[in-house]
């Protein structure tokens, strides 16, 4: 397991206590006092998880995780004075692994740490997580699609259900009853117009995001069928 980690605190004896106890479970550390050198350390480094304290940068610390989540696909722990209740949820929403209140008991720390890697060496086995279409990204793990720029699009889970359906079957036609069959399960007693109201709602929240163009296209007596390339 890769265990190199990197700290994105402005605390620097915080920072030093956590390096040390790390250093005995046998993972090393690099620290990072601001947004900066944080992306200097990135750009020649490679770091198995990050903990972050959002407050480092005070007017965007979503945007600092997102740019970790997003751009690098990191997994990061949040480790902030912040992390309330909605705070947590909200980094929940937006790919963070966990947010623990700070100071955080270092043990407590370790073990999340410990769990994220497993979560992320088992996701990295495979090959399928994410994929992408007309530079939007759908994880297949944790349920979530994300636009060009990065921001998770909110979708139900019948609604991501329904989206998966159809990037597993690029440009083919599905009918009503092969998309009830996947979505919902062939012994569910949901009524094929169901995926209608559904995938209205799927081509609705997806325009509303900024997804140009059909996306799902109505083939008359038929079905419908997802008009981009997926690649994985």
């Amino acid at each position: 397991m890769h265990k190199r980690l990197l700290i994105v605190d402005d605390d620097a004896p915080l920072t030093a206590r956590l390096a040390d106890l790390f250093a005995r479970y046998g993972f090393a550390t690099d620290d990072a006092a601001s947004p900066g050198v944080m992306r200097a350390l990135l750009g020649r480094t490679d770091y198995a998880l990050v903990v972050l304290d959002p407050l480092i940068q005070a007017d965007n610390g979503g945007g600092l995780l997102r740019e970790l989540v997003v751009d690098h696909r990191l997994p990061v722990i949040l480790h902030s004075a912040a992390c309330t209740e909605a705070t947590r949820i909200a980094a929940l929403e937006m790919g963070a692994e966990d947010c623990l209140s700070k100071p955080a008991n270092p043990r407590e720390l370790l073990a999340r740490i410990r769990t994220a890697l497993r979560g992320a060496a088992q996701v990295g086995a495979s090959p399928a997580s994410a994929v992408r279409f007309a530079g939007w990204r759908v994880d297949l793990q944790t349920g979530q699609l994300f636009d060009p720029a990065g921001t998770a699009i909110l979708l139900s889970e019948g609604e991501f259900q329904l989206l998966r359906v159809f990037i597993e079957h690029p440009r083919q036609v599905l009918d009503r009853s092969q998309l009830l069959d996947q979505v919902h399960g062939k012994t569910s007693d949901h009524y094929d117009r169901s995926i209608d109201v559904q995938l209205c709602r799927l081509r609705r929240k997806l325009a509303a995001s900024g997804l140009k163009g059909p996306v799902i296209r109505t083939i008359r007596n038929e079905g419908y069928m997802f008009v981009h390339a997926v690649s994985h």
